[in-house]
């Protein structure tokens, strides 16, 4: 058996909660480290600024832990708030569904992957000196993946605009397309949004062999 596809055997363990937990205990680290300054040759940098995804410190100084720290800091109350909810309301049931292994891989493999695919954008559009930071590609993933496996669900957005989850990824690919075209100057990184949906279509290709959008309207 092709090593890419081999299934693991099925386990739930609460992965979900555990990377809610540490998306929390990262950001309170940022919080008591907010003022504490790391000397590197030609300058100082924060903590937070180890972590998130600088495409001219990886250049520069070999960061490459980057592509995976990213995802872990936020940049506000607001910002964790909104992901750590996602991640609670698709992450759970997905993590049910195709197990704990399963989950963990495909969230860090796919975040890590839309930061690598943010990191060579950044670079060749020349923006040297963003700074990344967030679980969304990661989550746009789950998403993806929640909408697959469960096309028949309502997802209601603000509590009350009842849409099926395939119908949302839909709406929020649409978005995010218009807005990274129109709006890349945004503090948002839609773009990593996108890469996120990307990188979980690539990997329901090679891991699944599956199309998720065949998945998500396959009548049934």
């Amino acid at each position: 058996m092709n090593i890419l596809r081999k299934p693991f055997r099925w386990s739930y363990r609460n992965v979900t909660l555990y990377l809610i937990g540490i998306n929390i205990a990262v950001f309170i680290l940022q919080t008591l480290a907010g003022r504490v300054m790391f000397q590197l040759e030609g300058g100082r940098i924060s903590f937070v600024q180890l972590l998130a995804l600088n495409p001219i410190l990886i250049m520069k100084y070999g960061m490459y832990w980057q592509f995976a720290t990213y995802m872990f800091a936020h940049g506000g109350v607001s910002h964790i708030l909104f992901n750590m909810l996602a991640l609670f309301i698709f992450g759970r049931q997905l993590e049910q569904h195709i197990g704990s292994r399963e989950f963990l891989l495909y969230y860090l493999l796919t975040g890590a992957a839309a930061g690598v695919l943010s990191f060579a954008f950044y670079i060749i559009s020349g923006a040297y000196y963003v700074s990344l930071l967030g679980a969304s590609g990661a989550l746009f993933a789950v998403q993806l993946a929640y909408a697959a496996f469960f096309p028949n669900n309502l997802i209601y957005i603000w509590g009350i605009l009842p849409l099926r989850a395939p119908i949302m990824v839909l709406v929020f690919t649409a978005i995010e397309l218009f807005s990274g075209v129109f709006g890349f100057s945004s503090s948002v990184a839609h773009f990593t949004h996108l890469f996120g949906f990307a990188a979980g279509f690539v990997y329901f290709l090679i891991r699944w062999r599956a199309n998720p959008f065949k998945m998500m309207f396959h009548s049934s």
